[in-house]
């Protein structure tokens, strides 16, 4: 899938290249696309230098929180709720703890984290399958609510505008917040449709509704407030909960008496390893984007679906942004690679830079996560799940537009 992706960015590029120099005589193209792939190559390790430090500090307090308890902990309290929704994983099994873990490293951003905790996960449910190569409700139920993106702290967004020269790389949390709401909200009640899931448990209700009210309640609330109070309120609680998460683990460690400082260098060397073996993907990607843009052919696909939008007499801003909703349900190296590409060329504050912001933080990889989840456990028949995954990549992708309209129009 990626290996076409790719292959298919340089072949439009290409032609895009070749039409502008025997069609429209300009020669130069030629010279922008080599100048675009250096280009792209030093962004990438520009880029990757901030993803270090953002990986191993993120891994690193995360690993305090496991050993202070936090993750048993958040796993007893979720554990009611997915009896009801996992009905086939028995209480106490590990994969509750693990998908519990996982949820947590997708809260706070941190998506290249989650994924060996979820193919632990995985692994685990797949221990509970009758048929190996056929998805069972709650190996569909977890890839789908993974492939929803519930993210609540997007540190990884946050540092990508802050790499990008963004004042306030915060301002992003609120519409991330409310477009991930949606997009998980929908995942979740597609699923249960399809499985018949009782959400009228009283169990159920119980967790859903007070998250319901709360979120309906604060959105009352920013309905009252002016374009500028919400993105100082946006940065704000952004800053606050990204330090207060923070605080809570490093209390939590020394209240147990953890050894947070050793406990955070172990986590840390592991965030390390992984930041590592991303920077050849992360290249990859940013070039064929860069020779991309730099042929014209994404400015040609832009112009048409703009000219699209425009008959339909909607605003067209958000069409600039819509190259990392395109390919985020293919690669997420290839949307981060969209998102750093737009923040560049169109300005890290601009309205259709904090749309794809939004999008990447709310969405995600549905295609990649469905290959690497049930590819790695021989899972062949998926049965509802691509649908499900779908339908929640394309409510995050609407909800975002919406909301940075709201926050930014």
């Amino acid at each position: 899938m990626l290996n076409g992706l790719w292959l298919g960015f340089f072949g439009m590029a290409a032609l895009a290249a070749l039409v502008r120099w025997l069609v429209g005589g300009d020669p130069t193209v030629f010279a922008a696309l080599v100048e675009s792939l250096f280009t792209m190559a030093r962004l990438a390790v520009e880029v990757m230098v901030l993803l270090f430090g953002t990986l191993t500090l993120w891994l690193g307090f995360l690993r305090i929180a496991e050993a202070a308890g936090l993750v048993g902990w958040l796993a007893r309290l979720l554990g009611p709720l997915f009896r009801r929704l996992m009905p086939g994983v028995p209480a106490g099994h590990p994969a509750l703890g693990l998908i519990t873990m996982n949820f947590a490293a997708n809260a706070l951003g941190l998506d290249n984290a989650a994924t060996p905790i979820g193919l632990k996960a995985m692994r685990e449910l797949q221990r509970l399958n009758p048929d190996p190569v056929t998805a069972t409700n709650a190996q569909i139920l977890f890839l789908v609510l993974n492939a929803s993106s519930l993210t609540l702290l997007p540190v990884t967004i946050f540092m990508y505008r802050a790499q990008q020269g963004a004042p306030d790389p915060t301002m992003v949390f609120l519409p991330i917040l409310l477009a991930t709401s949606a997009s998980t909200l929908v995942g979740l009640l597609t699923v249960a449709i399809a499985q018949r899931l009782r959400l009228w448990d009283p169990v159920v209700l119980a967790y859903l509704i007070p998250g319901a009210l709360l979120l309906g309640g604060f959105m009352a609330l920013l309905g009252t407030l002016s374009a500028a109070a919400i993105a100082s309120l946006s940065s704000l609680m952004g800053n606050l909960a990204l330090f207060g998460v923070i605080l809570v683990f490093l209390a939590a460690g020394a209240i147990r008496r953890i050894k947070v400082y050793e406990c955070f260098i172990e986590g840390a060397k592991e965030g390390f390893d992984i930041a590592k073996n991303l920077l050849p993907y992360l290249v990859a990607m940013l070039c064929a984007v860069g020779v991309l843009r730099a042929s014209g052919a994404l400015d040609l696909i832009l112009g048409g679906l703009r000219w699209l939008v425009t008959a339909g007499g909607w605003d067209s801003r958000f069409v600039d942004a819509m190259p990392t909703a395109l390919v985020k349900p293919f690669s997420g190296s290839a949307a981060r690679a969209m998102l750093i590409e737009t923040m560049k060329s169109q300005g890290v504050d601009s309205f259709p830079a904090l749309v794809a912001a939004t999008i990447q933080g709310s969405t995600e990889t549905t295609f990649y996560v469905l290959a690497v989840y049930f590819g790695a456990v021989g899972i062949q028949r998926a049965r509802h799940a691509v649908s499900c995954a779908l339908l929640a990549e394309l409510a995050g992708v609407v909800a975002a537009i919406a909301v940075c309209y709201w926050f930014f129009g």
